[in-house]
């Protein structure tokens, strides 16, 4: 009997854990945000995808009680069963011709028929023109093309925000980090709501012309008419289904950053259709010592 009692206990503790309470006081299940974070590339502390992912699924887990956050490392999930009943999916990898998701767009874009959210940082947001691409634009509302969008490092300034749920809570700020811009977007601009634009010095197209450095359009954008660039944006599909692009993300150490932090953490949760309180997600500032933890690794 004791034995019995006690498996019944843990069954319903471990329950417990998947649910949140609603404003009725009732447990809810809790919102289900799944990261998939590719293998970590260049340099320590660039393109740390998994130290990434780790560090934005904690602070969703310990500051948002209705979130059940999770990170998928090395790739694409082997079982794409993980993904079905998701709330919203993080993807955080590197991209191009070698993207993750390229063998399974199909999939892919049966869970973004279901409505689920999609957050897609900084390199995952390149993929090849064409098939990938226009997926892109239908699931977040556009992506980096190589020979159209470039990616310099430059220090970015931020003085003002729109007024939505993704940018609640964060001030002006200004960081280094690789900044894509000149996106290709999606044709129906109404579907897209730009969250962080400036306008990049002329500096940042100094290197001789290529597929990511410089080409005539963006040339004409940035060196003549000025026109700012869309460097994070929100995107609502016709089908309800919620997407965030955000260029940066190249830097590790630049999720010390508290306003870069907080609003990727109000992105994810928005993408999710949590309700974003009105100073966003607070969250806190991680130790030098935290992230070089997450840099960790296997050789």
């Amino acid at each position: 009997m004791g034995k019995k009692l006690n498996i019944s206990l843990l069954i319903f503790f471990l329950c417990i854990g998947l649910f949140a309470k609603g404003q009725n006081g009732q447990p809810q299940p809790k919102k289900k945000i799944v990261f998939i974070a590719g293998p970590d590339s260049h340099g320590k502390g660039e393109h740390e995808h998994k130290g990434g992912c780790t560090l934005l699924a904690k602070a969703l887990n310990n500051n948002v009680p209705e979130v059940n956050a999770m990170v998928i490392e090395g790739g694409w999930p082997k079982d794409i069963s993980v993904l079905q009943d998701a709330d919203a999916i993080v993807m955080y990898s590197d991209g191009g011709d070698g993207h993750m998701v390229i063998p399974h767009v199909a999939d892919m874009d049966k869970l973004m028929d279901k409505g689920i959210g999609l957050v897609v940082l900084h390199f995952a947001l390149e993929v090849p023109q064409g098939n990938t691409g226009n997926y892109f634009k239908k699931w977040i509302g556009g992506y980096f093309e190589i020979n159209w969008s470039v990616n310099p490092s430059w220090e970015a300034n931020f003085a003002s925000f729109p007024d939505h749920p993704v940018s609640s809570g964060v001030k002006p700020f200004g960081i280094m980090d690789e900044w894509y811009y000149h996106m290709r977007f999606t044709e129906d601009q109404k579907t897209i709501k730009p969250i962080l634009q400036a306008l990049p010095p002329d500096k940042t197209l100094n290197r001789p012309e290529g597929t990511h450095s410089s080409n005539p359009a963006v040339r004409e954008a940035i060196l003549v008419k000025k026109e700012l660039q869309t460097l994070a944006w929100t995107f609502d599909r016709p089908n309800g289904g919620r997407g965030f692009g955000f260029t940066g993300g190249h830097v590790h150490n630049n999720w010390q950053n508290d306003n870069v932090r907080k609003l990727v953490l109000n992105a994810i949760a928005w993408t999710a259709k949590i309700s974003v309180p009105e100073q966003g997600i607070k969250s806190t500032t991680p130790k030098q010592a935290e992230l070089d933890e997450l840099t960790k690794r296997i050789n």
